[in-house]
């Protein structure tokens, strides 16, 4: 199951005086040992299988997929994103 590592926002800033939206998009991380199978919840989850010893679990067995996802704006014709 991916857990989430951003949640999706939006903010204005004032760019060479206007004011356009910066949008961080949603991101979805799904980590997996690809030599056992197993799926952790966390980079620290993964992290700490790596670092433990009494696993064979190396950096390289652990394979990270990301998932973004951008969501909807309003764009009028008002609207200057350049």
């Amino acid at each position: 199951m991916p857990f989430i590592e951003q949640e999706a926002s939006i903010r204005y800033e004032i760019i060479n005086g206007k004011k356009v939206p910066v949008i961080t998009p949603k991101s979805e991380v799904t980590l997996i040992n690809k030599e056992t199978g197993k799926e952790y919840m966390s980079d620290a989850e993964a992290l700490a299988d790596i670092q433990n010893p009494s696993t064979s679990t190396k950096a390289e067995h652990v394979s990270r997929s990301v998932k973004i996802t951008v969501e909807d704006i309003k764009i009028g014709a008002d609207t200057n994103i350049f």
